[in-house]
């Protein structure tokens, strides 16, 4: 019987031959023949799963040693998947986040292989790192929607805030015309003014030369009477 076929997911981390899950016996033996440095990195990095047509497939980390030459192929398919992904160079992006966790995955099997303590030194700094990142993302999430919620409140307000404005404008209005209209009465009443006062001047000045002319009228009748009187 042909064994069932598989598709590994692409992963810069360096895996050994899948194992087919439904096979016990072999999943047994790979843990019976694993020493304790190899057992140490199954968990520092478990072991991954997928299900495709075939089945459910493991695969475990592999335990050979890196040369030279692996961390240059890992440099140089690294950014060849940086390329081919369209990861972006700066900025949040995912895509570059996925690749770069998995080259630090790569390189803390590669040194853990090489010195175990130094493995559970990068183990640690790889996990401290992780959870700062998952904090500036829950703080950028709770940012992003305090900035929403205003956003919306704000939208909210403004149907108010135009209402107000519109009723703000329209007492301009009025308040102008009145002005307009005050400005016309007071024009209206100084002209008014002007020309009683022009009349009552014309008047008093008429009644001033009547008054004039009957003294000089009177005076000359008393001298004609053969007095000298002056009425001024």
């Amino acid at each position: 019987m042909e064994p069932p076929q598989c598709d590994p997911p692409e992963s810069l981390v360096q895996y050994e031959a899948p194992l087919f899950v439904a096979d016990n016996n072999e999943a047994k033996q790979h843990g019976e023949s694993s020493t304790q440095l190899e057992t140490m990195i199954h968990r520092m990095l478990p072991p991954r799963e997928w299900t495709q047509e075939t089945g459910t497939w493991r695969q475990y980390v592999s335990k050979q040693p890196a040369t030279r030459l692996d961390v240059i192929k890992l440099q140089e398919e690294l950014d060849k998947r940086l390329l081919d992904r369209q990861a972006r160079e700066a900025g949040i992006c995912p895509v570059r986040e996925d690749l770069y966790s998995q080259t630090f995955d790569e390189l803390i099997r590669q040194i853990t292989l090489d010195g175990p303590e130094r493995g559970l030194l990068l183990l640690r700094v790889r996990d401290e790192i992780a959870m700062t990142i998952e904090a500036y993302k829950t703080l950028f999430d709770s940012s992003v929607t305090f900035g929403v919620r205003k956003q919306l409140q704000a939208e909210l307000g403004m149907d108010d805030l135009e209402d107000q404005i519109t009723k703000l404008e329209a007492e301009k209005v009025d308040l102008e015309d009145q002005v307009l209209e005050l400005r016309n009465s007071v024009e209206v009443i100084e002209k008014m003014s002007s020309s009683h006062k022009a009349v009552e001047d014309k008047k008093r000045k008429e009644e001033i030369d009547f008054l004039k002319y009957q003294g000089q009228h009177l005076d000359a009748f008393l001298r004609q009477l053969g007095g000298p009187i002056s009425t001024k």
